[in-house]
């Protein structure tokens, strides 16, 4: 999900070709609207786990500008490069790690399912995340697989 580790993450469609869903992305019950869209429209992550969920959910409907505000200014990429290939399909969170009110910084392990070119694949990351000006940010990742 924007790691910079081993490979390349797969890729999302721009957020032009694409609608908001109704149900959240990031699986979460309530819709998309009143979860992570709360946080692409400006909201800020109450844990690091509510970040990740949210980046991933800006992955899926390929809100870019989401992804940079939320990525930490030292290690976000000069080129994100969304584009159409893949289909995002899932998120399982496997463990968080710190990552509260009480903390500065965290982490969160996670499988992302996705389908590229008819493909089934998944992303599996611990992904750091710390605060920068009292908000959460992604610092950076470690593929797991």
């Amino acid at each position: 999900m924007g790691g910079m580790a081993r490979r390349r993450a797969p890729r999302s469609a721009p957020a032009a070709s694409r609608t908001a869903p109704a149900a959240c992305p990031c699986g979460s019950p309530a819709p998309y609207p009143e979860h992570c869209g709360k946080l692409h429209a400006g909201g800020v992550a109450a844990r690091a786990e509510d970040l990740m969920r949210a980046r991933y959910s800006a992955f899926v409907v390929g809100d870019e500008a989401y992804l940079r505000r939320s990525w930490h200014p030292d290690t976000c990429p000069p080129v994100i490069g969304l584009d159409g290939g893949t289909r995002w399909e899932g998120l399982e969170i496997e463990a968080s790690e710190r990552g509260s009110a009480f903390h500065q910084d965290g982490t969160v392990t996670f499988r992302a399912r996705y389908r590229e070119g008819g493909t089934p694949g998944a992303l599996h990351e611990r992904s750091r995340f710390t605060r920068v000006g009292g908000e959460w940010v992604y610092v950076d990742g470690d593929f797991l697989d």
